[in-house]
C-alpha cells in the first residue's frame, strides 16, 4: 500500500489477531484500517447491523458486492466476495457476476441484484423507476430494494478506501479463491 502499516499498539495487534483467527493471515486491508481500528470496527459493526436486519441471503449479498467491486474494478473485494459466492452458489456463477455475464447457475434475483450494484456503481443518478421495477419483478420487497442499495453504497465506500491508498489483494487469499473467479478478475491490483 501506498501508506506504512502504522506503529503497533494494543488496539492494532487486536485487530491483527482477528484477521489471523478469521482468515488465517493478516490481511492487507486490515494492515491499512489500522490506522483507525475504531473505523474498521464501526464498519464491521454497521455491516452486521444492515446484514442481520435484511433478508437479503448471504448468497445475494455476495451477488452484490461482485458485482459492484467488479464494476469499480476493485479485484481485492472481487476475489474476496467471489470466494464467498463460489461457495454459497458456485464457481462459474460467481465468475460470471464479476465477469458482467450470465450463468444458469444464477437466478433471476441474482441477476437483478448484479444489475441494480453495477447501476448504482456506474452512475446513481441515472437510475430510474423502471430499475426498482426490475427488482420487484424479481421477486425483491421494498426493504430488500432498500437494503441492496444501502449495502452497495456501504461497500463501495469500503473499496473506495483500499483502492486509493494502494491496499492489494493478498496472495493468500489468491490462492484460496476457484480457479474460474481468479481468471475472471482480470481488473485492479495483483495479489501480493
Amino acid at each position: 500500500m501506498f501508506i506504512p502499516s502504522p506503529a503497533r499498539s494494543e488496539a492494532t495487534e487486536r485487530l491483527y489477531q482477528e484477521s489471523q483467527s478469521s482468515e488465517g493471515f493478516v490481511m492487507n486491508l486490515t494492515r491499512a484500517w489500522a490506522w483507525r481500528p475504531d473505523i474498521f470496527q464501526g464498519f464491521a459493526d454497521l455491516r452486521s447491523r444492515l446484514t442481520g436486519q435484511s433478508s437479503l441471503s448471504k448468497r445475494e449479498l455476495a451477488v452484490l458486492v461482485c458485482a459492484a467491486a467488479s464494476q469499480l474494478g476493485d479485484s481485492y473485494c472481487s476475489l474476496a466476495w467471489g470466494r464467498t459466492l463460489a461457495r454459497e452458489a458456485d464457481a462459474a456463477g460467481a465468475a460470471a457476476i464479476l465477469e458482467g455475464g450470465d450463468a444458469a447457475s444464477l437466478t433471476a434475483r441474482d441477476r437483478a441484484l448484479a444489475e441494480w450494484a453495477r447501476k448504482v456503481v456506474r452512475d446513481p443518478n441515472g437510475t430510474r423507476a423502471g430499475d426498482i421495477e426490475a427488482l420487484r419483478a424479481a421477486g425483491l420487497a421494498e426493504q430488500e430494494i432498500f437494503d441492496a442499495t444501502v449495502f452497495v453504497a456501504f461497500r463501495l465506500a469500503f473499496c473506495v478506501v483500499n483502492d486509493a491508498l494502494g491496499v492489494a489483494p493478498d496472495a493468500d487469499l489468491a490462492r484460496q479463491v476457484p480457479p474460474e473467479v481468479r481468471k475472471a478478475v482480470s481488473f485492479g491490483r495483483e495479489p501480493v
